[in-house]
């Protein structure tokens, strides 16, 4: 049988099959956490036993947990709850950083893919934990003057931050200029002299100035994930909304995400793509924020939102429990947060 077919014109060559396209792997999370656990750890667990009848470790109730939570590349996802909840905790396990007495006694972790292992993110080698903490995710904390040193400029914690984590250029040897990369990242988070901030002193900075060196810090080495617990809680209004609209420009320019540690569900409604709710150490909802603020599920979500809506006059005469607009509608709502009011 021939494949060409007459036309008046001459014959036709029937049409080759077009090649199949590859599949386009799926994007990379930047953050994937599977049954997370944290238990006081044996030690301590130890030197409380005895008349007063503490029970074993793996006996009692965890710290926190089992906690699930994912986040994806430019995707903001906000963790919300009360104080000594366990958020903070929570965090500090993602990167191996828990506090002494308290140990991961389950569930897996994935910073952009990598497994952060449960035994030797607390024992590694400083290497490996250089590459979690610096190319992996970037923390940045409540208090921002606590996690600078007074002594030195901010220049000297760029240089020491790159020549930590930053790969050397291959075949040089040399890593790239330190100075220049710093300059870049400090103008990207709004300081337009920036080689006047690298010769300041930490004591000579405010704190939302502070909170802006430390995102550019994580900016510098291009980290899939910023871990945020907290960052405009010390900070005045005008601040706070500086930083958040820093986060949410960071979050779209670089594709990073965000995992975002509040109090403030103004804050959630105005900045998150999902909100994860915990409770005594546990995530007893989460999901899309739009969907979350208009028909939670969980009682203590109930309760929560209707605190909110009381706090912005917002809530019904009747009904406490029930929350009927979602903050990101209700300019009442959201007013303060685009202002920076908590």
């Amino acid at each position: 049988m021939n494949d060409t077919t007459s036309s008046p014109t001459g014959p036709m060559t029937a049409p080759a099959t077009a090649p199949v396209p590859a599949p386009v792997p799926a994007p990379m999370p930047a953050l994937t956490v599977r049954g997370l656990e944290l238990r006081r750890s044996a030690h301590v667990a130890a030197a409380g036993t005895g008349s007063n009848g503490d029970t074993p470790p793996l006996a009692a109730p965890p710290l926190v947990g089992p906690v699930d939570l994912a986040v994806e590349r430019g995707q903001v996802v906000c963790l919300v709850g009360p104080s000594g909840c366990g958020k903070s905790l929570t965090c500090m396990s993602l990167l191996g950083m828990l506090p002494d007495g308290v140990a991961r006694t389950a569930g897996t972790i994935r910073v952009n893919g990598q497994a952060v292992d449960g035994q030797a993110a607390y024992g590694a080698p400083p290497e490996q934990l250089r590459l979690l903490r610096g190319r992996g995710a970037a923390y940045v904390l409540q208090n921002p003057a606590s996690c600078f040193d007074p002594v030195f400029t901010i220049g000297t914690h760029f240089q020491e931050t790159l020549a930590a984590h930053l790969p050397t250029t291959p075949g040089s040897g040399t890593r790239p200029d330190w100075r220049a990369a710093a300059r870049a990242a400090l103008r990207e988070v709004g300081f337009d002299d920036a080689d006047a901030i690298l010769r300041h002193y930490p004591f000579q900075m405010s704190g939302g100035m502070l909170q802006r060196v430390m995102i550019a810090l994580a900016l510098v080495l291009d980290v899939p994930l910023l871990i945020a617990d907290e960052p405009t809680t010390d900070l005045d209004l005008p601040s706070q909304a500086r930083v958040l609209d820093l986060l949410d420009q960071v979050r779209r320019t670089r594709n990073m995400g965000i995992l975002l540690v509040t109090h403030d569900l103004s804050v959630a409604a105005r900045m998150a793509d999902r909100m994860a709710v915990m409770r005594h150490g546990r995530v007893v909802e989460q999901g899309d924020v739009r969907e979350l603020f208009a028909a939670p599920r969980h009682p203590y979500t109930r309760a929560l939102l209707a605190a909110h809506h009381r706090l912005y006059g917002l809530c019904p005469p009747h009904g406490d429990d029930a929350p009927t607009q979602h903050p990101a509608t209700a300019p009442a709502a959201t007013a303060p947060a685009a202002a920076g009011h908590p």
